[in-house]
Formats: structure tokens, sequence, C-alpha cells
């Protein structure tokens, strides 16, 4: 429905660089990501990205999936909503991190000569 009014969103990188897009309610999470790629701001150079496949939004903490709309988070109309933009491929796997643990401990405990 175009009467909705747009939608204010603040962006905010790891680095702490925000700037702001106006989308449409029925603008997804991955529509955002896309035109945020394809409007990569100039002082967000640093942080630029290889593909739009791997920006995820983060909003009250909770990572948005690519098919959620701004319309369906039930946003304030009228205000600022801020959410982070980070660069992930995919969440991370969980063995792998006990993976690194194990070598990690192997090594210190390689010179150990009692």
């Amino acid at each position: 429905d175009s009467s909705n009014p747009p939608i204010n969103l603040r962006l905010i990188l790891v680095s702490g660089k925000t700037k702001e897009f106006l989308f449409s309610p029925n603008d997804s999470a991955s529509d955002i990501a896309k035109h945020v790629y394809d409007n990569w701001p100039m002082d967000w150079e640093e942080e630029q990205v290889s593909s739009p496949n791997i920006l995820r939004l983060i909003y009250q903490g909770r990572f948005l999936h690519g098919n959620v709309t701004l319309g369906a988070l039930k946003l304030p109309f009228g205000k600022t909503t801020v959410m982070h933009l980070v660069a992930r491929e995919t969440l991370p796997e969980p063995n792998s991190q006990g993976q690194r643990n194990r070598e990690k401990t192997g090594e210190s405990n390689c010179c150990v000569i009692l």
C-alpha cells in the first residue's frame, strides 16, 4: 500500500559509522541489504563487502531473516528505527569453535617437560 509513510532506518556498522536510509514497509531485510549494497555510502569505503548476500540486519539483538519485511516488525511510524548492519556469510557453526580450542590446548601442552 503506497499510502504507508516510509520508514527511516539508521544503520550502524560494527565500526560505529551510521547512515540513514528510507524504506517502504514492504521492503524485506534482503531488499534492504541489496539497496544498501547498491548505494554504499562513500564514507563506508573501508567496510565495503563483496556481495549483498552476506549483509545481515540485527534489530533489537536478533538477526533478521531475509524475507522479513519492515512492516512485519511493527516499527513505530514517524520514528527512526536503529538497526545494526553486519557482514556474515553464515552464522558460526558450534563445532568449529571446539576444534579450535582443542588445538590451542594441544599446543600449550606439547612443550611442558616435567
